[in-house]
């Protein structure tokens, strides 16, 4: 790690994004920008993977781009959102392993995705979804989503973040306030969400106080909550939301995620310059792009630009770094590296094949969100 004191803006303003890549190998337009941007993250997706060693090599030459340990991200939550399945096996949803009512598969279900995360070179898993499964999102949350009552949640995501200890891989719980009340699907278009405060604490809030000093990430989404009293702006530029609620009321400690800054639920709202500055004034600390190079330079570009405008947004911003290179030094140890041989490879797709054929749930093929542009979380 670098001294902090030596840190100059652009590192610091760098360090706020997790990018996505094009392709499989790091292109040279992409070397020359990630050297200048020094990324705080990097999120793969299934047009990025292809093989074991390729995914390893891609995050290793990743990793060298920096001076900063580096989040190696990545979307697995099993059924719909499973970005390896084309390398290991299709791994059940997390709505059918609830379903099987046994806490102890809820629990491997956690343990498998850490350890398939693990084991091809990634530290950070955006799962689990903590959102109610209201018949409002049937149709846009499907499996992703485990039950309607809120204690069901919670009881799901404790046992599934305790398989994700067992491998200390991070996790980061997805998507507050909660999209349980969502008819339009965030990476299309923005859900307004009316639902009183009170309902709120008691249904869509309730997952967040019960698991959120066990999470490491919490993952902010582009939806609006409007109701007197309340901030009507969306969620991941809501000071109301961002700081009031989950870092003050909630006591959440970890670091805070916008959703991807790629989504139609935002970008139709306004400019990525706007986004961009206003989730950093609200309290988000790091901020996904998952495949746009242009948008990547323009959300980077805006923060030096607005930071040398405003000492008072500098400030913000270097708040955003110390916590996120605080919660690198605190959770990034330093480990071997180990490769994934064919045989170790070969004996997790029979773990996660067995563990499927538990569960019994149909293998998922033409579902996955990688098919909405940009393959956001």
């Amino acid at each position: 790690m670098p001294r902090r004191r030596n840190v100059q803006l652009a590192e610091q303003a760098g360090q706020i994004l997790i990018v996505g890549l094009e392709a499989t190998t790091l292109s040279a337009a992409e070397r020359e920008w990630m050297k200048r941007i020094r990324p705080g993250g990097i999120v793969l997706f299934r047009r990025n993977i292809e093989e074991v060693p390729q995914v390893t090599a891609l995050l290793r030459e990743a990793e060298r781009m920096g001076t900063v340990p580096l989040l190696r991200c990545v979307d697995l939550e099993g059924g719909l959102v499973d970005r390896l399945r084309d390398v290991i096996h299709p791994i059940p949803s997390a709505a059918a392993v609830f379903s099987s009512g046994r806490r102890n598969l809820w629990r491997r279900h956690g343990w498998l995705i850490a350890r398939e995360a693990r084991s091809l070179g990634f530290n950070t898993v955006f799962a689990p979804v903590l959102d109610l499964a209201l018949p409002e999102s049937a149709s846009i949350l499907r499996s992703r989503a485990v039950a309607p009552e809120p204690w069901r949640v919670i009881d799901y995501a404790r046992y599934f973040l305790s398989g994700f200890k067992m491998e200390d891989v991070l996790a980061c719980g997805k998507h507050f306030p909660g999209l349980g009340g969502a008819t339009l699907d965030p990476h299309q278009a923005t859900p307004v969400i009316h639902r009183q405060t009170r309902l709120m604490w008691r249904t869509d809030l309730a997952p967040w106080l019960a698991v959120a000093s066990r999470l490491p990430f919490a993952m902010i989404a582009h939806a609006a909550y409007p109701w007197p009293g309340r901030d009507p702006a969306l969620a991941t530029v809501s000071k109301y939301w961002v700081t009031n609620v989950l870092r003050r009321q909630i006591r959440f400690k970890g670091v805070i995620v916008s959703d991807d800054m790629e989504m139609g639920g935002i970008l139709s709202q306004m400019s990525i310059e706007d986004a961009v500055i206003r989730a950093v004034l609200a309290g988000v600390q790091m901020i996904p792009i998952c495949r746009d190079p242009d948008l990547i330079h323009r959300a980077f570009e805006a923060m030096l630009k607005e930071s040398e405008r405003s000492p008072a947004f500098a400030e913000t911003v270097a708040s955003a770094w110390r916590k996120v290179y605080r919660s690198k030094k605190r959770w990034l140890q330093p480990t071997r590296r180990q490769t994934l041989s064919a045989d170790r490879l070969e004996r997790l797709c029979e773990e996660v094949k067995a563990f499927a054929g538990e569960i019994g749930e149909a293998a998922v093929h033409s579902a996955d969100p990688e098919r909405w542009h940009g393959a956001r979380s």
